[in-house]
């Protein structure tokens, strides 16, 4: 399977994003931001980073850039996206998916290996967890607060659409402790942890097992290459 990872100027993780969809025995393809060519991909993710414009609203300038305009064409047509932290930013400021996002309560930077509860695994990206599953999966981020008005927040929760919730802490006072969500077709899916940081034993969270063999991260990419596979 071909999964295109986009890089916008600031991006940080996009070479981390491709080594996770290698890891999960796919072809990663490098996008360019400035592009308007999706080169055939059958799957997209928006990595993290401080991509340009952050400074103005994190996300805001970059889901202008040339190639959203087939991310969000392919997403209508039900192409799996993934956005993750920036890329989640990203998705919401297109209205791909619901909410936005401020900065940290605490008006601070965090990074952490964070717990999360996975509440959707009906989505291209989730379908290979269960359920109440708990993960671990690393977070850092400035603008990772997910802010939504009421009527929005009761329709997501309702409808399913919350993906992960942070656990024992919410570490960015994001509402209803939301660390994730999805479309209503499930096929986008935005997040602020780094799945891609848990992909490869040693290099991960640490686990009770072992220091740095979380690997939960890796579940994301092979759950859309296997959805894709089985189709």
């Amino acid at each position: 399977m071909r999964v295109g990872v986009v890089t916008f100027p600031g991006s940080l993780d996009d070479r981390d994003a491709q080594r996770a969809v290698r890891l999960a025995g796919g072809e990663p393809v490098a996008l360019w931001h400035g592009d308007h060519d999706l080169q055939g991909v059958e799957a997209i993710i928006l990595p993290g980073g401080f991509s340009y414009g952050d400074y103005l609203r994190a996300g805001a300038i970059a889901s202008f850039s040339p190639i959203m305009t087939e991310v969000v064409d392919a997403a209508n047509k039900g192409v799996p996206v993934l956005g993750i932290c920036n890329g989640f930013q990203m998705l919401a400021e297109a209205r791909l998916i619901p909410g936005a996002h401020t900065r940290n309560a605490h008006q601070q930077f965090i990074r952490r290996d964070q717990r999360l509860r996975v509440e959707n695994a009906r989505t291209d990206w989730t379908n290979g967890f269960d359920e109440g599953q708990e993960i671990t999966i690393p977070l850092k981020n400035a603008d990772g607060r997910f802010i939504a008005d009421a009527e929005t927040i009761k329709r997501i929760e309702g409808e399913g659409q919350v993906a992960f919730r942070y656990l024992e802490v919410n570490p960015n006072g994001s509402m209803d402790d939301i660390a994730g969500v999805s479309n209503a077709r499930g096929n986008v899916v935005g997040l602020m942890p780094h799945p891609e940081h848990a992909t490869e034993p040693g290099f991960g969270p640490d686990t009770p097992d072992a220091m740095s063999s979380g690997i939960d991260g890796l579940t994301f990419f092979t759950s859309v290459i296997e959805r894709a596979l089985a189709r």
